[in-house]
């Protein structure tokens, strides 16, 4: 048993701190919240926290990390072994910087989930959808111009697939690569549904999938009861799809007023993703990012803070992405001081905690300070309410607990 004491406490909710209570860890649970005039049981391990703030684990829902490489046909020609190792250091990375878990929209797999269950590979937990499912010739065809299929492809049913993502066309089709993705262990599934910035195929305005395909991929998701997530940036392919019943959006930067209002109205979730855009546009040229992407993604981040306004006046729901790629990877922690030109830091501290554990199917589990919540707890040097850059520090991690064990790797000596 564990109790944190003389913290200063977000429980991951109330947009205040507490400082009247104790939190009590019993295995890989919180147990309960202890008025601090109640005594502390006479066994358990006591930790002052020196009045530091003491929150929930952080959470990105939008991380990839089989992208070593910003340029993703250059990632899918690396061998998958030197993909893995890559994979192991950026989960690594993640968990020193307080995301205790991450949802991977594209490319990890059952493999890098053991690995970290077996502690092979130390980093956050892991929620994974398996490949990103695209048309040929979509977001998720990464192949260049001048590649082509074999020609007995054609007629035995041979496909596209990379590190990250599988092309499928047709109903049938479709329907099998979901069932697949959640046969292999993916608890939910990601689809492109229109264009995007670094595949090159195709216009980033494109709306991609017939009607047909999205509703049969709604279909499977709703009747094995988990969610659909859709990549998306142009306005009319996000109406589309929350008509269609897609559970999720991923990015939705170009939404507008009237269809924030819908995805409000229909209880659909988005996860913005403004850091990778502006990364890229600091960094993406010098690395080698394709300048047709280039082109694109100025498109992008011309509309990306007006879009995340619109959300906000329509009260849609907004979780915490940030969907980084290769070294760039390093810049998780840019989202918040990106949010906060939007939304006020306690909001998106809610975003990347208990409103992501919703996102997840996970609400109540994770993403809070409260009985019988999952342990995954940080302590902080600085009080993110009033200074939420302090994450991009890099020393702002005290303390990290993780199900309920002090990870000596993360944490600094305590007062």
């Amino acid at each position: 048993m564990i109790i944190f004491t003389n913290s200063r406490v977000f429980d991951g909710v109330q947009p205040q701190l507490r400082d009247d209570i104790n939190v009590v860890v019993e295995g890989d649970r919180i147990s309960q919240l202890l008025h601090r005039s109640e005594p502390l049981p006479a066994e358990a391990e006591v930790i002052d926290a020196g009045g530091r703030v003491l929150m929930p684990g952080l959470i990105d829902a939008h991380i990839h990390a089989y992208a070593a490489d910003i340029n993703l046909l250059t990632n899918d020609r690396k061998p998958v072994t030197l993909i893995a190792h890559h994979a192991n250091q950026r989960l690594e990375n993640m968990l020193a910087r307080g995301f205790t878990t991450v949802r991977d929209c594209g490319g990890a797999d059952v493999g890098l989930a053991m690995a970290l269950e077996q502690g092979l590979v130390k980093g956050p937990r892991l929620i994974y959808c398996g490949k990103i499912i695209s048309q040929t010739g979509g977001h998720g065809d990464v192949r260049s111009p001048h590649e082509h299929e074999e020609e007995g492809c054609w007629t035995c049913g041979c496909t596209y697939a990379g590190h990250m993502t599988i092309t499928v066309d047709g109903v049938d089709q479709v329907r099998r690569a979901v069932r697949d993705n959640l046969r292999r262990g993916g608890s939910f599934i990601k689809f492109a549904a229109s264009g995007g910035v670094s595949s090159t195929s195709s216009p980033l305005e494109a709306i991609q999938f017939s009607d047909d395909e999205v509703l049969a991929i709604v279909d499977e998701v709703d009747r094995f009861g988990t969610y659909c997530t859709a990549h998306i940036h142009p306005d009319n392919a996000i109406r589309r799809a929350i008509n269609l019943g897609v559970h999720c959006i991923e990015h939705g930067t170009m939404i507008s007023p009237e269809t924030a209002q819908l995805a409000a109205e229909k209880g659909t979730v988005i996860v913005p993703t403004l850091s990778i855009a502006t990364a890229l546009l600091r960094e993406g040229k010098a690395l080698g990012y394709p300048e047709v992407s280039m082109a694109k993604l100025r498109k992008v981040v011309d509309v990306m803070m007006t879009g995340l306004q619109n959300m906000k006046d329509a009260g849609v729901t907004v979780g915490f992405g940030t969907d980084l790629l290769g070294n760039l990877e390093r810049h998780q922690c840019l989202e918040f001081e990106l949010r906060a030109q939007v939304y006020s830091p306690a909001e998106v501290l809610t975003q990347a905690t208990s409103i992501n554990a919703r996102i997840l199917g996970l609400e109540g589990e994770l993403g809070v300070i409260a009985p019988g919540a999952r342990a995954d707890l940080l302590l902080l040097d600085g009080n993110p309410l009033e200074d939420i850059s302090l994450f991009g520090r890099g020393d702002a991690v005290a303390a990290l607990v993780q199900n309920g064990e002090l990870s000596a790797a993360h944490s600094k000596a305590l007062l």
